[in-house]
């Protein structure tokens, strides 16, 4: 698989997780606004149960955090890596192109004297 297609993935997990726990924390909350209890222990569960919520969000947050900077940094390695490779390239390019430059000047002068020891 190419990068494009695990971030893909990667994404598609991360907004199926998020949809999960939005529709969990609904239907507890409707569960709970309908189970027969008194208001103050109903209000007391709520807040808990609400508490937990948004500690569960906050870690998952964190987690997604991470994994976002460790990949960034994989990226960015990997760029550095290309970068690297193609300045290596570039140089190498240019060595050669240096050497089939003169290279071509000293046929053109050997040529050129050829002709000149022709002519006498």
């Amino acid at each position: 698989m190419n990068d494009r297609t695990d971030v893909a993935e990667r994404e598609s997990d991360a907004t199926g997780l998020t949809t999960f726990l939005a529709g969990a924390l609904v239907g507890a909350g409707i569960a709970l606004m309908f189970a027969p209890q008194p208001g103050s222990q109903l209000r007391g569960t709520l807040r808990n149960y609400a508490n937990r919520a948004k500690d569960d969000l906050v870690e998952k947050g964190q987690e997604a955090w991470d994994t976002a900077v460790e990949r960034g940094k994989e990226y960015y390695d990997k760029g550095e890596a290309a970068f690297g490779d193609a300045t290596r390239s570039a140089k190498e390019f240019v060595k050669q192109g240096k050497d089939m430059g003169r290279e071509a000047v000293r046929s053109a002068q050997e040529e050129f004297r050829d002709q000149g020891k022709g002519a006498l």
